[in-house]
């Protein structure tokens, strides 16, 4: 018998149309009826939702069934085709249990995107190259998930709270184009007035305007006849214009930080508003950049911002062929920070791994549109006081509504009545129906970890670039 090809897909998207004002840790409540009828329509009622601080983490290339494969209700597998490199036919291949850390660093830009998906039947991952650290055809390396004991503190937060089985990447394309719809939605450029999206990463880091002079992105443009071109280095300079979601909490006085490492070669930060032009040659480069493990620091003298995106140094994310198995505990400590201090009862966490990094999942996009998405499958965990419970009396759900990341966005966007950014936070399904603000908010557990934060807070940075595709 064939592999499921899917589960029943969302028939429409629901966009919010009404402003929300701000709102704090004092709240009002809301009925069960109330609280159904807002995740149906995807946004909360001005003042109505305790959540005043949201901390995204950003962690590197693993699909879904890579990290989540057995997990229990969740739609994930562990056997898989491979197509036949003489195209006579589909092989059936288990999906091997292995070890987080692996030396494997897989092809994973937008042509393995379509190889892989090989017109809906996810047979074509083993005939993408290897990459740096693995040479030649990739072959059955890529079916393969992680041995879930290696990865307990990350499923221990997915069975304590919310796990998230069929968000999707925006774009099918690697990290540069990942972490910029993390803040923007997409990567337009000149929009509304044009289609052409970039793709892939630039020629040359760091990412973004600190690139060398002569640095080339790549694109994807729309045809009239809505065929896609994928246009090799033929996009601009990487340092760009469009509007993220730092223009709409700027306008509506909101605080944001962007935690991310530095790298040796450039003394930069491997930072996604490191391509934004407003950000980087204006003064918030200097006040709303800071080193990932200021984080904590920020946490523990009540400095947390509203909106907090965060990635860790190279080591602790997660990153295939990077030789370190610290990313779950990072993760963790993160939590633990949170749930420890009096933020946890205003507080969201939503942890999410960039891209598939080229790993097998047998879960098809529903879609493709002219911006090259949707992607991959990459999981999601959502950790809250209010996150939702499979029953009153048994903690962690497993939600399969279809998401992008534009639905963290839109998430962000409601909380606080901010408008859109007119992206994929349009059409996309808001995560609220991860929350169940109807409940007292529950008291924090700490997550146990291998790797403790005093661990981190002494690391020596490796000053490599989180990804280099």
């Amino acid at each position: 018998m064939r592999l499921r090809r899917g589960v029943a897909r969302a028939a429409a998207y629901c966009i919010a149309a009404l402003a929300l004002t701000s709102c704090g840790a004092s709240v009002l409540r809301t009925s069960p009826s109330v609280d159904a009828s807002l995740r149906a329509a995807g946004r909360p009622p001005a003042g109505s939702v305790p959540i005043s601080h949201v901390v995204i983490v950003i962690q590197e290339n693993r699909s879904f069934d890579n990290f989540f494969a057995t997990f229990p209700n969740a739609d994930g597998t562990t056997f898989g085709y491979m197509k036949n490199s003489s195209g006579s036919g589909d092989t059936y291949v288990p999906l091997q249990k292995v070890d987080l850390v692996g030396p494997c660093d897989f092809g994973h830009s937008y042509r393995a995107v379509r190889l892989d998906y090989d017109g809906g039947k996810m047979d074509g991952f083993g005939l993408e190259g290897a990459g740096k650290k693995c040479r030649g055809p990739a072959g059955t390396k890529v079916y393969q998930y992680v041995d879930p004991a290696q990865l307990a503190p990350d499923w221990d937060l997915a069975k304590e709270y919310v796990l998230a089985d069929h968000l999707f990447q925006t774009q099918g394309s690697g990290s540069f184009t990942a972490h910029q719809d993390l803040i923007a939605g997409a990567t337009i450029i000149n929009r509304p007035r044009d289609t052409k999206s970039i793709v892939d990463f630039p020629t040359a880091q760091p990412w973004g305007c600190d690139a060398p002079t002569g640095t080339d992105t790549s694109l994807l443009h729309a045809t009239p006849n809505k065929k896609i071109h994928f246009e090799y280095r033929r996009g601009p300079f990487p340092c760009f214009d469009y509007l993220t979601l730092r223009d709409l909490l700027d306008a509506n006085r909101l605080s944001w930080k962007y935690y991310s490492p530095k790298e040796a070669s450039t003394g930069r930060y491997w930072n996604a508003f490191d391509a934004i032009k407003a950000v980087r040659e204006g003064p918030e480069w200097t006040t709303n950049i800071a080193e990932s493990n200021l984080f904590f620091s920020d946490v523990a003298a009540r400095k947390l911002p509203a909106v907090s995106w965060i990635v860790p140094d190279n080591p602790n994310s997660d990153h295939p062929g990077n030789h370190s198995d610290t990313g779950p505990s990072w993760v963790a400590s993160i939590v633990n920070a949170i749930g420890k201090s009096d933020y946890w009862n205003t507080s969201a966490i939503i942890v999410v791994w960039d891209d598939w990094g080229g790993m097998y999942d047998h879960e098809p996009p529903p879609f493709f549109d002219e911006w090259g998405g949707l992607g991959f499958r990459v999981p999601m965990i959502v950790v809250s006081p209010y996150a939702r419970e499979a029953t009153p009396s048994v903690p962690g759900y497993v939600s399969h509504t279809q998401y992008e990341f534009g639905s963290i966005l839109k998430f962000v966007e409601n909380i606080w009545g901010l408008g859109r950014l007119g992206t994929t936070d349009k059409r996309a399904a808001s995560i609220i129906d991860c929350f169940d603000f109807t409940q007292p908010p529950r008291a924090f557990t700490t997550i146990t970890t291998k790797y403790s934060r005093a661990y981190f807070l002494h690391q020596r940075p490796s000053y490599l670039p989180v990804d280099t595709e």
